[in-house]
């Protein structure tokens, strides 16, 4: 029976308390993921997304509110929630070296309780979509990063959970390798009625591509959750340009920051040059930055006013990037 909501959450919290100081992880966080949907979870590091992700996976238990999947409560019905779920995790170090790929894949079908004939149907046809089948006998331990994802990505769907939940899946793939394991993923959710992913990334374009509705959390909380299309028609008000400029610093960034009618405004260097995006609210400003850029001594040499991306919903409710983030926490 397919119950009303694959995920379910009502004012979820994680506190972490210390002699010196009280830590929160989660912070009231209340969602709402129907059977068959592709939900995506972005934020940037710390905003809590792997905290909300082990409570759904019952390997953390909550401080407050509740949490459901599959119907079950995470708290009190956890054996039942782990009958109904599966998880990926990008760079995951899953499986014994000493075994083959295919043995690796056998034992976990034998830990979900799957007969010979289930099992082996499955592990052929997993490794055979994810370019596998040549390295079935090959010992995990010689396996690539890359290789080794898509043997965990496999081990995933080995027991054709109700919930799959894929955390940074594509991490450690190349292009086509993630190309293969984002349509195999919608494939698989439109298979079978009620099939339910919960899915976190750092790729805007794999969450824009994929998913039927996400939700942005940072510091603990939701910000935002839509469908992408809708997320992305909310900042329509506002305009969006894409400069391309010789090298600036910190302090063209603050300055321009500074100025009325500027929502945000991010800035990485490519190939000596910087790229600029800026999102206004309205096309007024836009000369008043220029101006600035004269100011800092540098040159313009490309202007695109251009459509909202998922990134520039995430930089209009986060602040930042998500690649800023990242590299705030390196």
């Amino acid at each position: 029976m397919i119950p009303e909501y694959a995920i379910q959450t009502a004012n979820v919290q994680r506190v972490y308390k210390t002699k010196e100081r009280t830590l929160t992880a989660l912070g009231s966080v209340s969602l709402e993921v129907r059977p068959g949907e592709l939900f995506g979870l972005l934020g940037p590091n710390g905003a809590g997304k792997t905290t909300l992700i082990k409570i759904l996976t019952t390997l953390l238990l909550p401080t407050g509110g509740s949490a459901a999947v599959w119907g079950f409560d995470v708290l009190k019905q956890s054996d039942a929630v782990r009958r109904h779920i599966n998880m990926v995790s990008g760079g995951e170090s899953s499986g014994y070296g000493l075994l083959t790929v295919r043995e690796n894949l056998w034992m976990f079908a034998q830990f979900h309780g799957l007969d010979r004939r289930t099992a082996n149907t499955r592990i052929d046809h997993l490794l055979e979509v994810m370019g596998l089948a040549d390295r079935a006998k090959s010992k995990v331990s010689f396996l690539s990063t890359g290789l080794r994802q898509k043997m965990n990505y496999i081990r995933g769907l080995i027991s054709d959970p109700d919930v799959l939940f894929l955390d940074e899946p594509t991490l450690g793939l190349d292009v086509e390798a993630a190309r293969t394991l984002r349509s195999y993923t919608r494939q698989w959710i439109n298979a079978t009625p009620g099939k339910t992913v919960l899915l976190t990334t750092h790729y805007m374009q794999e969450a824009d591509e994929l998913c039927d509705r996400v939700a942005i959390i940072s510091g603990g909380k939701i910000l935002a959750c839509d469908t992408p299309a809708a997320l992305k028609r909310a900042l329509q008000q506002d305009v969006v340009f894409r400069l391309h400029t010789t090298p600036i610093n910190g302090v063209f960034t603050s300055a321009v920051q500074a100025m009325r009618g500027v929502q945000t405004i991010t800035n990485r260097s490519i190939e000596g040059q910087s790229e600029i995006n800026l999102i206004l609210k309205d096309d007024n400003v836009l000369p008043q930055v220029l101006g600035e850029l004269s100011g800092h001594n540098a040159s313009l040499l490309s202007l695109e006013k251009r459509q909202p991306t998922l990134e520039d919903v995430f930089v209009r409710l986060v602040g930042h990037s998500l690649t800023e983030s990242e590299a705030s926490n390196d």
